[in-house]
């Protein structure tokens, strides 16, 4: 047998010491995945959230960094396109990331959890709100939003009992997000009386509805639901009343943004979204809005998701003392996290214990609560 070669000893060490030092390097850091959208028609929603999350890192840093390492966030933008997700995650797999928060859209989510389950990453959503996100049992996926089947509940009650709606239309964008979101206002306005005279999925690159929009005048409608995205929701509005309709448009979350009112214009009357408290009003939120503002600008509506759905991984990390999904898991089930947005909770299933959806409508330009 040949002996093997031996490096001189000082060689040898030179070697060792690289060695050390690429592993050193290695070990002093911890990878986080920031998974969403960040171009496309979704874009600037997508990229607010991922702004959030990144001052949650930041400050996580400045303390130290999270179990003796610096966090360094490794971003991917699924462009809101489920395959596109797919491809994202498996990416962030090999990169070594410890746990992933995102995706944004539903139809991402869901697609991009069958990899990181496959791969035991933990991962949790800032603004998935499709029940099936959390309905097929996988132990290590959470959210840190509510549920479609809990926002369209407060939408169709809203329409029924408020608004005084007998006949209404839904519409949506054939996404799981949006279609999801319309049928549950469908089933349950039905549940509660009233009629959807039409029901009907718009493609997602329509930006002409003035066919749709008269059969939801035909089908006797006295408000119309959109289940879809911002970008859409504005067009379809100016065309809802540039048709002379003055018919109430309630949609959802994906709706609340700041493009929708640059739109929509002078005509985002009779508007009534489904949403979350106005974190704008509560003083845990100032410090981080004001960091936020100072270093990008205006936040977006998952700003501060993102940046709680951070810090609750983090802590969770933390009290685990590992990165490791299931030990994490376990922590995120078991405590309540104090955050900007109250106290937050996971049931079984990985969704939050209390949601607090609230309707807000446009005044002088701007979203605010509705009155109750």
């Amino acid at each position: 047998m040949k002996s093997p070669v031996k490096a001189p000893f000082p060689i040898l060490c030179l070697l060792l010491a690289l060695g050390a030092a690429g592993c050193q390097k290695s070990d002093s850091t911890l990878k986080i995945g920031l998974a969403g959208v960040q171009t496309g028609s979704d874009g600037q929603i997508g990229t607010t959230m991922f702004y959030g999350s990144q001052i949650a890192i930041d400050e996580w840093n400045e303390k130290g960094g999270l179990l003796g390492k610096k966090i360094v966030a490794v971003s991917r933008d699924d462009e809101g396109k489920p395959n596109q997700a797919v491809a994202v995650a498996q990416e962030l797999v090999s990169e070594g990331v410890a746990a992933v928060i995102g995706h944004f859209n539903s139809g991402c989510t869901i697609p991009a959890s069958e990899i990181y389950q496959q791969n035991g990453i933990l991962q949790i959503t800032p603004g998935s709100t499709n029940p099936t996100v959390t309905e097929r049992g996988f132990r290590s996926l959470f959210r840190i939003v509510g549920r479609d089947d809990q926002q369209g509940v407060v939408a169709a009650r809203y329409a029924r009992d408020t608004l005084k709606a007998g006949t209404i239309a839904v519409l949506h964008n054939k996404t799981a997000y949006g279609q999801g979101l319309a049928e549950e206002v469908k089933k349950t306005f039905e549940a509660l009386g009233g009629k959807v005279g039409f029901f009907a999925g718009i493609s997602g690159e329509e930006m002409d509805f003035r066919a749709t929009l008269s059969a939801v005048r035909a089908s006797g409608a006295q408000a119309v639901f959109w289940g879809g995205m911002y970008g859409q929701a504005g067009p379809l509005l100016v065309q809802l009343r540039d048709g002379g309709s003055d018919m109430p448009f309630l949609s959802g979350d994906g709706t609340i943004m700041q493009e929708f009112l640059n739109t929509a214009g002078n005509k985002a009357s009779g508007v009534y979204l489904t949403f979350g408290p106005d974190f704008q009003q509560i003083p845990a939120a100032k410090g981080f809005l004001e960091k936020y503002r100072a270093r990008f600008g205006p936040e977006g509506p998952y700003s501060i998701y993102g940046y709680e759905a951070a810090n609750v991984l983090f802590q969770a990390m933390a009290a685990a003392g590992t990165t490791e999904a299931a030990k994490v898991a376990e922590v995120l089930r078991s405590k309540t996290f104090e955050t900007s947005l109250g106290p937050v909770s996971f049931d079984e299933k990985g969704d939050l214990r209390q949601t607090n959806y609230i309707i807000w409508t446009v005044q002088d330009g701007k979203f605010v609560p509705a009155a109750p």
